[in-house]
């Protein structure tokens, strides 16, 4: 691996305390398993960061931590999230990376607060095709292939303009060359996005992320959650509800988020179910490629009306 690529900035615990306010709760931008992010603001070159504060618990946390400086460093994509730079000071392990102002995907579908507008339909769009480009070029253009592991709502961050970027790779793993398509591991990963596949057997192939890319678009698209404990027992899983309404296309329309207020193209959601269905096959074969997925992608999120020859809405 050329040194040479890796373009990270190391930074000295100091200048990080320095930029957070000494990682300053007011400054906390949101706390998960591997520990806290803080919003940052640095002097040189003077730009504002999200600080990930990793929990100092031993091995698993490092290597996390080791694959994601990594990783970043040597991926470079417009819908991958940035990484400005990292601090691996005697124990503390702490990554930098761009700013994000609208937070995450799920910070605005899932987890709406009363003083959020919901995102409009061409804004989901907009969002499942740079998620899907992201996942295509770790996929198809990556060299060695990365498999991403853990593509979720939570993991999809948004700029200022709504442009999604995938953070988080911790998980991540390349898929040796040659002639494996899979990877046999721990089924890591979050329940409920991970393919049938990958939870049974841990058998990892890029046909596990197109799965889950299928659940977080499904939930973009119905406004649901994966798992949801709070709904009726035959509507918690998300999958498991929508299946059957898959194969009858005079329900599709009950499945469009009502945040929505009927304010999207029918012929669209027919389509938009269409691709997450394909996602969601049991048979990782039959689910299709990223770029295929990207391809569809790119004519629903183009603005059509609903005259417009398509699928017919029967």
């Amino acid at each position: 691996m050329a040194k040479s690529n890796v373009t990270s900035k190391v930074f000295t615990y100091n200048e990080l305390c320095a930029a957070t306010q000494n990682f300053n709760h007011d400054n906390q931008l949101g706390e998960g398993g591997y520990g806290m992010v803080f919003k940052g603001h640095l002097e040189n070159p003077d730009q504002h960061v999200a600080v990930k504060q990793l929990n100092r618990n031993g091995f698993q946390g490092n290597r996390e931590f080791l694959v994601e400086v990594l990783m970043l460093s040597l991926l470079h994509h417009p819908h991958l999230v940035n990484l400005v730079g990292y601090c691996a000071e005697g124990d503390q392990r702490i990554l930098v990376y761009e700013y994000m102002p609208n937070g995450s995907l799920e910070d605005h579908l899932l987890d709406i607060s009363p003083e959020k507008m919901p995102l409009d339909w061409n804004t989901r769009m907009k969002i499942a095709l740079g998620a899907a480009k992201g996942l295509e070029y770790l996929h198809e253009t990556a060299d060695p292939p990365v498999i991403y592991r853990d593509f979720k709502a939570s993991n999809i961050l948004l700029n200022e303009d709504f442009d999604p970027k995938l953070s988080d790779f911790g998980l991540a793993k390349y898929l040796p060359t040659g002639d494996n398509t899979h990877i046999s591991t721990r089924v890591m990963g979050t329940y409920g996005y991970c393919a049938p596949e990958y939870a049974l057997t841990g058998q990892l192939t890029c046909k596990s992320d197109v799965y889950s890319f299928g659940v977080v678009f499904l939930e973009m698209i119905t406004g649901r959650r994966v798992i949801d404990k709070s709904r009726p027992t035959e509507e918690q899983n998300l999958v498991t509800w929508a299946t059957p309404l898959f194969k009858d296309r005079k329900k599709f329309i009950l499945m469009a988020d009502p945040l929505l207020e009927g304010k999207f193209p029918i012929k669209g959601l027919h389509q938009a179910l269409a691709v997450a269905a394909m996602c969601l096959q049991e048979e990782a074969e039959s689910r299709p490629s990223m770029s295929e997925i990207v391809t569809g992608l790119e004519y629903l999120s183009v603005n059509k009306d609903d005259e417009e020859e398509g699928i017919p809405a029967n």
